[in-house]
This record gives structure tokens, sequence and C-alpha cells, in this order.
């Protein structure tokens, strides 16, 4: 296995674009690879599959948000999660772990156990504790856009809303870009300010613009586009395209693992910092 060295963020990010961020989904459900790692040993030669082949990060989580999914208890997610981190630092103490989750009490144990990089896909807004988590552990933190979880259907874009969170956080693209765009730019600038605020060190911050979730696969599509813009806000991006439904609504005659490849090709050249796939 490729033994992973660096403990911080950015030293990964200074010394090589794109990070690959590999997924581990300990989960029954999951929409892609339900129930392949579900099993502790099952997972570790998975993750010795994908460091082999280049991963630099291990994402793992325990609760699937695809559209449809039940709520997970945090009992639950634990049980899942946190032996699995475990293991793994016990046989490769180098490796670099994320913990994907939105719920703050998962976050700090799978932090004690080894992990060094919350992902919350919640963007921040499901448990209120996860920000002292992030400060407390001063580790790098993904915030990533979200209209709700599970996975959320689109909702009918709503201008009079956007323009109001642009008069308190104005957007240098508004006049350029489509409204999923600069309504994206709006909610990650107003959380990652908030993630500021409340004293996350900016350096820590990597935004997401939430492939899947409450836009449609044509919106989707246009983010993956046009991550440039997002750059303008000032921190690492992260995307993850790979196998998400979209593909298969625009592209339903064509091979969801050849499409996946050429839209992580899409978002490297548009300058993502990680790109989070599922294969190598």
């Amino acid at each position: 296995m490729k033994a992973q060295t660096s403990n911080n963020i950015n030293s990964l990010l200074n010394s090589k674009k794109p990070v690959l961020m590999s997924i581990l989904n300990v989960t029954p459900d999951s929409f892609s690879d339900g129930g392949k790692c579900f099993q502790i040993e099952d997972a570790v030669k998975h993750v010795d599959k994908l460091t082999n082949g280049g991963a630099d990060i291990i994402d793992i989580g325990g609760e699937s948000t695809r559209p449809g999914a039940e709520l997970l208890s945090e009992e639950e997610e634990l049980k899942r999660v946190i032996p699995v981190i475990y293991e793994l630092k016990k046989r490769y103490p180098d490796i670099f772990i994320s913990i994907d989750t939105y719920k703050a009490n998962v976050a700090q144990l799978a932090l004690n156990a080894g992990a060094k990089m919350i992902n919350d896909v919640s963007g921040l807004t499901m448990d209120p504790d996860m920000v002292n988590v992030a400060v407390k552990s001063n580790c790098p933190i993904v915030i990533m856009h979200n209209k709700g979880i599970p996975a959320t259907k689109p909702e009918i874009r709503d201008q009079r809303s956007w323009i109001r969170m642009e008069k308190k956080f104005p957007s240098p693209i508004s006049h350029l870009s489509s409204l999923i765009i600069q309504e994206v730019y709006a909610w990650l600038q107003k959380q990652t300010q908030y993630a500021i605020d409340n004293g996350i060190k900016k350096e820590n911050i990597i935004i997401d613009p939430g492939i899947g979730f409450g836009k449609t696969p044509e919106e989707d599509l246009l983010l993956l586009e046009n991550l440039k813009e997002l750059k303008l806000l000032g921190f690492p991006i992260l995307a993850g395209p790979s196998r998400k439904s979209f593909i298969k609504t625009l592209f339903p005659e064509e091979d969801i693992e050849k499409k996946s490849k050429e839209m992580i090709k899409l978002v490297i050249k548009n300058g993502v910092d990680i790109v989070r796939i599922h294969n190598l």
C-alpha cells in the first residue's frame, strides 16, 4: 500500500493537483456501491486497491445521502465507521482519512480514531456543534452546498430569495452567470463566512458545489463547466461528479464509467483542487 505521509491538507494541495479523494462507503445502501465494503476486511481490501492506485485521501462514510435514503441514527453510523478507521490506522498509520458526516459527534470520534479531515455534506447546516469540532481539532473541513439531506429534488429557483442574499453577500459573478451559479456562490460565501466568524481558520476551509444535491442534471453539468467562477471565493474546491445520477439522465446511452471519467477530466481542466472519485 502507498503510504500517505502528510498530515496537512495544504501540503497535499501544494504538492499535487488534483488531489485524489477516493470514496469508501461502509453502507449497505449506497447508490453506487452499497454493501461492497460493509464488512471491515472488505473495506480494508478496497482501501488497498485505492491507495495502490494513487488515492491521496480516503473519504469514509457510513450514511447514504442519496435521494430517498432514510436518516441514520448516530449510534448506527458510529458502529459502521469508527471500527474501520481504527483498523485502517492500525495497519497504515500514515493514511489520510476524511470522515463524511454531518453529525458533530461522529466527526469528533472519527478524528479521535485517526481521521484528519471532515467532509460535511450539509455545509454546516445540520449540526451546530460541527463548527466547534472543527475549531477544536484545527482540521480541514469541506463545506458543501446542499439544500437537504437526503439529497432533495431540485426546487424552482426563487430569484427573490437569491437577491436578498446577494445584498448581504455581493457576488462579482452575478452579471455573468446563470442563477444556479449565483446561488451556489452566494450560499458558499455565506457559509464560509459563518465558519470563519465562528473560529474556523480560512486555510482549513474547502468548498464543494454539491453535485446532485438540490439541482437539476443540467445545473449539475453547468456547475462543473464553470468551477472557475467559484474560485473567486478564495478557497480550494472539491468536486465529486463520479457516477452521479445526472450523468445517467443527460447521457442515457453512454457507459456510466466512461462518462464519469470524462466528467472527472472536465473538472480537472476547470481547476478543481480535490476530485472525489469511486475507483482509480
